[in-house]
């Protein structure tokens, strides 16, 4: 639940940016009259990313197991592939994600289109909409605990929901800033956990070389081998005695870190390139970044719209 939370506030809370944004514009503008053209598109970009779910689950119960496994390492392979482009996305474009923003409003506007508008709502929430669908199937098909998994994510949506108004009445100051860093750092660990999930997904599918193919070391038992006799296609460790797979502890490091009781050499070589590699990029993205920008405005405030000559005094990346 926590880490579905924590990915629902972050996911919703840029969602809420992007929707601010486009609201407090056009009110500034005086074109609240084309607001229902922009709140349609918001609609359908919700109503796909609810499709996208529940075609996901309820279309895989008629797959066969390899095929089921199949589909979950691919998918959670894309959504890996999603969360990385949108961390680095965020990184790079949220200084001017309301500049960006602003200028396909007024191109929408000069075009004379109701369907611009329609597509600058549905694109701008789309994105991270079918990004979150894509990322709470994986966690789900991971964790195997529905409930626990899908509330967590739905009060990380609602928290987000509520801070993104309040933001726009500029009742709270949040510095985004800071808040998007943790939160991109928190997604690359969540995204290497959601990787090394894949890979043992593709493995039991028989799409990959592992513990269930017939390439798996086997010792003298009859039984997989494990530790470094078992490298590349063996199990790397085998902990379920000390950390049962069911336990509360065994649901934190999985759902913090993506660590399983047991994982394959495979998953762990994933797990461990993934976070080198993509932490290594975004720490160094972050240390480029000039603490002091503030040429950014993710989310203006009531104020701003009455006067819009007065900056808001927060950041929003």
């Amino acid at each position: 639940m926590l880490a579905t939370f924590l990915i629902g506030l972050r996911e919703g809370l840029e969602a809420a940016l992007v929707v601010g944004i486009l609201v407090a514009y056009l009110t500034r503008i005086g074109r609240r009259d084309v607001l229902p053209r922009v709140w349609a598109g918001i609609g359908l970009a919700v109503a796909l990313a609810l499709g996208i779910g529940a075609i996901l689950t309820f279309g895989s119960y008629a797959l066969t197991f390899e095929a089921q496994e199949l589909l979950g390492g691919i998918l959670s392979l894309l959504t890996v592939a999603m969360v990385t482009w949108m961390i680095f996305w965020m990184q790079k474009t949220g200084r001017t994600m309301k500049r960006t923003l602003e200028g396909g409003i007024d191109r929408a506007l000069s075009a004379g289109g109701a369907w611009a508008l329609v597509a600058i709502g549905f694109i701008s929430v789309a994105r991270e909409g079918i990004e979150t669908t894509l990322l709470l199937w994986s966690m789900v098909q991971s964790f195997g605990d529905a409930p626990s998994t899908l509330l967590g994510a739905l009060l990380g949506l609602a928290a987000a929901v509520a801070i993104g108004w309040l933001l726009a009445r500029g009742m709270v100051r949040v510095d985004l800033r800071v808040f998007f860093a943790w939160t991109g750092a928190f997604l690359v660990v969540v995204a290497a956990g959601v990787l090394a999930y894949a890979i043992h997904d593709l493995q039991e599918a028989g799409a990959l070389p592992g513990p269930f193919t017939a390439l798996a070391p086997v010792e003298a038992t009859g039984a997989v081998a494990t530790g470094w006799a078992a490298f590349p296609f063996g199990w790397a460790f085998d902990l379920r005695a000390v950390i049962p797979p069911t336990s509360p502890l065994a649901a934190l490091l999985q759902a913090t870190i993506g660590f399983m009781p047991q994982m394959t050499w495979l998953q762990v070589v994933a797990w461990v390139v993934y976070l080198a590699v993509v932490g290594t990029i975004f720490v160094r993205g972050l240390r480029r970044r000039p603490a002091s920008t503030q040429d950014h405005r993710a989310m203006p405030a009531a104020s701003e719209v009455a006067r819009p000559s007065i900056p808001h005094p927060q950041g929003a990346s």
